[in-house]
């Protein structure tokens, strides 16, 4: 019994030392000219579904919810942000030659048809990011006709 008492211990120090271990932010103030949203001419319902979905993950401005500052799950949200605006970064469409817009577009396409995108991790969370299947052919038909037009 003595031994778990130290294992918890051990844990429990572990724990409260990784809270001071500062992760960065994905936070700016302002929307750059290269944003989708400005570069194209989004209807509204789809910009709000966007912003919603997508937007926390590959974007400059992330809306951080109350767990994010208790570590691990500050390292997880962290990477998962880096991954996503590596991955797509709407507010630098702008930047992208016509080439990758075209991939970018088939990627969203294929992602959002396979249900790959949003995550169920953010989902789960954030309920207000699942897509119903009138959100899904919206935005897969707006995606497609943007791509077709490039």
């Amino acid at each position: 019994m003595k031994i778990i008492k130290i294992i918890v211990l051990v844990l429990l120090v572990a724990f409260v030392g990784i809270q001071f271990i500062p992760t960065s932010r994905n936070l700016s103030s302002t929307v750059p000219k290269t944003d989708f949203m400005l570069v194209n001419k989004v209807p509204t319902t789809i910009q709000n579904k966007l912003q919603i979905s997508c937007y926390d993950c590959h974007s400059n401005n992330t809306g951080y919810p109350w767990y994010n500052k208790i570590q691990p799950a500050a390292w997880f949200l962290e990477d998962h942000i880096k991954e996503g605006k590596a991955e797509l970064n709407f507010n630098e469409w702008g930047e992208y030659s016509d080439r990758r817009k075209n991939s970018k577009l088939r990627s969203i396409i294929s992602q959002i048809e396979d249900d790959e995108m949003p995550l169920d991790s953010y989902t789960l969370i954030h309920t207000d990011a699942n897509l119903s299947e009138t959100d899904k052919k919206e935005i897969i038909k707006y995606m497609t006709q943007l791509k077709n037009n490039l």
